[in-house]
């Protein structure tokens, strides 16, 4: 029976609820009530537009072995190319793109179109050439009375296959990364031509159309070890195959089922599992024991290695970050905030003393501080990052500006500044509230303050109060007939005498 006759068909029976109920429409068509349900549930325009979608579908139905033959050759043609392709060798088609793009897109879940890929020969056939390194990580690990999670890197020589393994207690930093390569290389005795990674942020910091931006840090480290840096694709495990295999090698033969009494007991194991099991057993694809083929065939040709000097170096100097358009950093699974002027920069970061010292790389100046977080997964936020402090000092500054006159504004502010520069920023907010209480302001007063060694608001404040008293007496002095104008700084003096008292607070 036809879909949209069986639609209606089963509309009919059910009559809007009056007629047949669903369980006896389901068994009188051999359909679900589920399939039912849904059936009753489509108006008279789904079910038109359903009818005329099944014709189309049979107008392509005629041609679908070609189309299947285009997607197969090419798995990347977009529909519209399709339906070019089609009208080209069938003539004009009436259908719609829209169609065509759902017809092909319903294909394709029934049929696979997998690309095929292509290899080349790597460079594992010449020995001293290649060095493929990852990162690994195992929970639940017992050591001492509790489990851990354990983090290693995996150093795999290409041709022999020695191998070597080192464990963290904490996820790898790129200081550790760089310490971490310094000894892989000693325990080889060499070091090779290049090493390959995957994209860890310890390596590269962000791939745009494959142009890598690296880890500074990092590539200067390899710059001075000699040896070149290799990225694979991003989600390209093949390209970096034997690691990748030592990686579970390691997880699975070496930790596995394991339980160490200390954080030592677990280093000497994986040294001893190094020399009595990885790099002693017969290897599956080279049929060779990795330590005795590497010393006969590779060790000769490895390049020299002696520890770069900036290793020395490395403990004192900050790992660099890149800074994200929101204004924060990552940091051990974390998320700190910097100032919002360092919003896309790269900044140096330390950790010191369970704080993170965030550093402006150019000029080296400490421009944020936050106290490490012991979880993951957190945002730790300073809500003053994201105020621009600079454009709100310079409005504070056109303010005092526009009250006083471009001059002796510009003589004040630059006097708070000199007096209090920590609080400067609090101390125009505060003058502009005091000169806001005076309609009309004696310059002569101001002046005579501007020329002072310092100055606080405070100050300020308690000059002009000195002043509108005494002007209040000699007003009241002249209606009686009495001018005692030279008083009117009588206040202010016994303001100076007491003054030593008073200071701003930085």
């Amino acid at each position: 029976m036809k879909e949209w006759v069986m639609i209606h068909k089963m509309k009919a029976l059910y009559d809007n609820g009056k007629g047949s109920s669903i369980r006896s429409i389901a068994n009188e068509l051999g359909a679900s009530r589920n399939t039912v349900r849904k059936y009753l549930r489509l108006d008279e325009a789904a079910i038109t537009d359903m009818q005329e979608n099944r014709e189309r579908h049979k107008v392509l139905d005629d041609y679908r072995d070609y189309i299947i033959h285009l997607l197969k050759t090419y798995p990347r043609l977009s529909a519209v190319k399709v339906f070019r392709k089609l009208k080209e060798k069938v003539g004009g088609i009436e259908i719609s793109d829209r169609t065509v793009r759902r017809h092909i897109r319903s294909l394709k879940k029934t049929v696979a179109f997998k690309q095929k890929r292509y290899y080349e020969p790597v460079l594992d056939m010449i020995p001293g050439v290649q060095c493929q390194v990852d990162l690994g990580e195992l929970r639940q690990v017992q050591i001492g009375d509790e489990t851990r999670a354990v983090y290693f890197a995996v150093f795999v020589l290409s041709y022999s296959r020695l191998m070597y393994v080192t464990a963290y207690p904490r996820p790898i930093d790129t200081d550790a990364f760089i310490h971490i390569h310094d000894a892989a290389f000693r325990y080889f005795g060499g070091c090779p031509e290049e090493c390959v990674y995957d994209q860890t942020r310890l390596v590269v910091i962000k791939e745009i159309f494959r142009e890598l931006e690296l880890n500074q840090r990092f590539y200067q480290y390899a710059m001075q070890a000699g040896f070149q840096i290799r990225v694979c694709e991003g989600y390209d495990p093949e390209s970096k195959g034997k690691v990748e295999a030592g990686v579970k090698y390691v997880k699975n033969n070496a930790l596995y089922a394991e339980t160490f009494s200390d954080w030592f007991d677990l280093e000497a194991y994986l040294s001893n599992w190094l020399e009595e099991t990885a790099n002693a057993r017969r290897h599956g694809t080279t049929g060779k024991v990795p330590r005795q083929f590497y010393e006969v065939e590779e060790l000769g040709v490895m390049k020299s290695y002696f520890t770069p000097s900036c290793i020395k170096k490395t403990a004192g100097s900050p790992e660099i970050r890149k800074v994200d358009k929101t204004g924060l950093i990552s940091w051990q699974s974390n998320k700190y905030s910097v100032p919002m002027a360092y919003q896309k920069a790269t900044v140096g970061v330390d950790a010191i003393d369970h704080k993170l010292l965030i550093t402006d790389l150019e000029t080296g100046a400490h421009i944020a501080e936050h106290v490490v977080c012991q979880e993951k997964g957190r945002v730790i936020k300073n809500n003053n990052h994201y105020r621009d402090h600079e454009k709100r000092t310079a409005d504070l500054e056109t303010s005092v500006e526009k009250q006083l006159g471009n001059l002796l504004g510009r003589s004040i502010c630059k006097l708070l500044k000199a007096t209090s520069p920590k609080i400067y920023k609090d101390q125009l907010a505060g003058l502009i509230s005091v000169l806001s209480g005076y309609d009309c302001l004696d310059s002569g007063i101001m002046e005579r303050l501007a020329r002072q060694p310092s100055l606080t608001v405070t100050k300020i404040q308690d000059y002009l109060e000195a002043y509108s008293l005494s002007e209040r007496r000699v007003i009241q002095s002249e209606s009686s007939g009495t001018s005692v104008d030279l008083a009117r700084y009588a206040n202010i003096a016994r303001v100076n005498k007491v003054e030593g008292g008073r200071h701003a607070i930085h």
